[in-house]
């Protein structure tokens, strides 16, 4: 997180992500969220201002995490048409490791339906930026139309991430990378 956090806000932003992720924004409220991090609602409001910008600063470290964990990924892999199928691999140890319960923007797009919440901006600018990601990506094979490849890709993201979530595919990653490699010419539908 860009900001620098003081202890008793560490705290706050640490419980309040675990809180939200697993019960829901507004399931969640401020009180439960200063008693778990030991902290007044004084201290939570001083720290953050308010429940939104606590749920915005949330997402947006959530954000930088998957961005990290994405990117470093990407950049292991070999050729761009090795790196654009490292995004699902990403993916796939992301949410094995931090998302059970589908993609915290996805939930909080259903949470927060209002274009003007802090929350929605956030969890938009990272569906947006992962857009962007992917054409870069697909713009380095040289393959034809890379936006609309990307926006393929990004299409498999979102639905490997869903279906994951919902518990009814628990290799979604894998069933959408085998998909991207057909898109990339170099799978066969099984």
């Amino acid at each position: 997180m860009a900001t620098k956090l003081t202890p008793a806000g560490r705290r706050i932003l640490d419980t309040a992500a675990a809180l939200f992720y697993d019960q829901g924004l507004h399931a969640v409220g401020v009180d439960t969220v200063a008693r778990e991090a030991g902290v007044t609602k004084k201290t939570l409001y001083d720290c953050f201002g308010s429940k939104d910008e606590l749920i915005a600063a949330y997402l947006r470290e959530r954000d930088e995490r998957w961005r990290d964990r994405l990117t470093r990924t990407v950049e292991a892999a070999g050729d761009p048409r090795a790196r654009l199928l490292a995004t699902f691999d990403a993916l796939g140890t992301w949410m094995r490791a931090e998302n059970p319960r589908g993609c915290a923007f996805v939930n909080a797009f259903a949470e927060l339906p209002a274009a003007d919440h802090p929350g929605h901006r956030v969890a938009t600018e990272q569906k947006e930026w992962l857009l962007g990601y992917l054409t870069d990506l697909a713009s380095g094979t040289g393959l034809p139309h890379p936006e609309t490849l990307a926006r393929r890709l990004l299409l498999l993201h979102e639905g490997a991430t869903v279906a994951y979530g919902t518990g009814v595919l628990p290799d979604a990653a894998e069933e959408a990378r085998a998909a991207a490699e057909v898109l990339l010419g170099g799978g066969t539908p099984r």
